[in-house]
């Protein structure tokens, strides 16, 4: 059964643009591969750290709200652990309040960027 989710992911600031671009491409194409369905994602870029983590004090933030089977996040998981170039990360499952404020701020987000 699929159920909506929301992952955030710092990325080490010691990878280029390119190569973090790459590697969200990676677990996007992942997320496919599963038989995922990516809703929403969102690059949010280089932010600082309120506290360090592995002797880094920023990193580069993005988010994915996607569907997935709910027996393959320990996989997904178990992959952003492995991952060196993941400092840390977040996965939640949404329910519908969750669902409905992300759909809100989404919208939001889109007028943001329309008005520009």
């Amino acid at each position: 059964m699929l159920r909506h989710y929301e992952n955030i992911m710092i990325i080490t600031p010691i990878l280029s643009d390119d190569q973090a671009r790459e590697t969200v491409k990676e677990y996007k194409d992942y997320l496919i591969q599963k038989k995922g369905k990516i809703i929403h994602q969102e690059h949010w870029g280089l932010k600082k750290l309120a506290y360090p983590i592995h002797k880094k004090q920023s990193g580069c933030y993005h988010l994915f709200e996607f569907l997935l089977n709910s027996d393959l996040i320990n996989s997904l998981e178990l992959k952003l652990k492995q991952d060196e170039r993941i400092l840390r990360f977040l996965t939640v499952k949404l329910n519908k309040y969750g669902i409905q404020y992300a759909e809100i701020r989404r919208k939001k987000l889109f007028e943001k960027i329309e008005n520009k």
